[in-house]
């Protein structure tokens, strides 16, 4: 193990429902594996990574999350090649997602960037991008 690599990282959700079949999907395209499964929570792991994902209480409920918050913003995967960038984002079209910055897809990141930027139930920005 490397010093300073991230062990998990844990998201409270407002519908753990749709958070779940969203993640579910998108998480075992990327090879993640089914890691806990509880009332009000999953997760899924990569390696020694894992990506939580908890049920918030009614109680916290009214202060939504926003990216442009303080806060997260954004969570991005590598994958290999631009096809599979190309794929998800087929992928994401025929689910009826919305694909951001689409004016500027598949290079919204900039010049040389391939990349696809859309959001989960939660308005969380995912984004997938290629390595080469």
């Amino acid at each position: 193990m490397v010093n300073g690599t991230i062990h998990h990282i844990e998201i409270y959700v407002n519908d753990l429902k749709s958070t779940k079949a969203f993640w579910s999907w998108f998480l075992s395209k990327l090879n993640y594996k089914l890691f806990q499964d509880w009332d009000s929570g999953f997760s899924f792991k990569l390696g020694d990574t894992y990506i939580v994902f908890v049920q918030t209480e009614d109680r916290f409920r009214e202060n939504s999350y926003h990216r442009c918050h303080a806060g997260l913003n954004h969570i991005a995967f590598h994958v290999a090649t631009r096809k599979d960038v190309d794929t998800f984002t087929e992928s994401v079209r025929k689910k009826g997602m919305k694909i951001l910055y689409e004016d500027k897809h598949p290079y919204a990141g900039g010049i040389g960037y391939y990349a696809l930027f859309f959001e989960d139930p939660n308005r969380i920005k995912v984004e997938i991008v290629a390595n080469q």
